[in-house]
């Protein structure tokens, strides 16, 4: 059941177009759809505006084929995280066009053709280095598929500041910022001092041995001296990008 159908029905109901009965079978399967391996959240839209979200790996390209289904049959459209290339096929498969793959990002967003994310403000992406990009963009299509509009700003890195200077103006007209960079993370810090924004710092696993799979960055992040800037985990596009979209909408 999509979330504006409730109204819809309660209104049927209160009219006498639709019998008690109907009714509650319609509701039957609110708010848990029980799976063999997986128990839908069939409620969550209603209560946080976004379907549940479907981390793929470590699933069976079946599972996320099924659990999608189900998604997408009470909700109208759904997300998917940290896809592989079977799971892309598989997904191509079951959706058609309906699936929109990012292989970068590793996301897999179906729509609902005849109902249009309706986007607002601004989620402005920024990179350190081309290799924090697919993190970025997990952030980036999460931010999109949550309603906002995103700006991508990437290899804007310390180690050649005035790249970032170029896009000073855009970055400042953002509502909310993901800075995302591996090494040594400082990129957050710095964008934190030039804009009267929240920006929210992502660590990636990008950088040499001592980088320590991005413990490094994180900590850099963690202890950063700017104080609009929070962070999430390591390589957590999706955390970022959610959060993101939450502030950018809010009134």
């Amino acid at each position: 059941m999509h979330a504006f159908d409730v109204n819809k029905i309660l209104e049927q109901v209160k009219s006498g177009k639709l019998s008690v009965e109907k009714a509650a079978e319609a509701f039957k399967h609110l708010p848990l759809k029980a799976m063999q391996f997986a128990n839908i959240d069939t409620h969550r839209a209603m209560r946080s505006g976004f379907p549940e979200v479907v981390f793929c790996q470590g699933k069976k390209k079946e599972q996320v084929v099924a659990i999608m289904k189900e998604i997408v049959k009470h909700s109208g459209y759904c997300l998917g995280t940290r896809a592989d290339e079977n799971i892309f096929k598989a997904v191509k498969r079951a959706f058609g066009k309906k699936a929109e793959c990012n292989k970068l990002g590793r996301t897999i967003l179906i729509k609902n053709p005849s109902k249009k994310i309706q986007k607002t403000g601004l989620v402005a992406v920024l990179t350190a280095g081309t290799s924090d990009i697919p993190v970025a963009e997990e952030a980036a299509v999460t931010a999109e598929a949550t309603g906002s509009n995103v700006v991508r700003i990437y290899d804007v890195g310390v180690a050649g500041i005035h790249r970032l200077f170029n896009h000073y103006d855009k970055i400042r007209e953002a509502k909310v910022i993901i800075a995302v960079a591996g090494m040594e993370g400082a990129l957050p810090s710095v964008v934190g001092g030039l804009v009267d924004k929240p920006v929210i710092a992502v660590p990636t696993s990008v950088g040499y041995g001592a980088n320590f799979g991005g413990v490094s960055a994180l900590l850099t992040m963690l202890n950063s001296c700017a104080s609009n800037v929070v962070t999430v985990n390591i390589d957590n596009g999706f955390g970022a990008g959610y959060t993101a979209s939450i502030i950018n909408k809010l009134k």
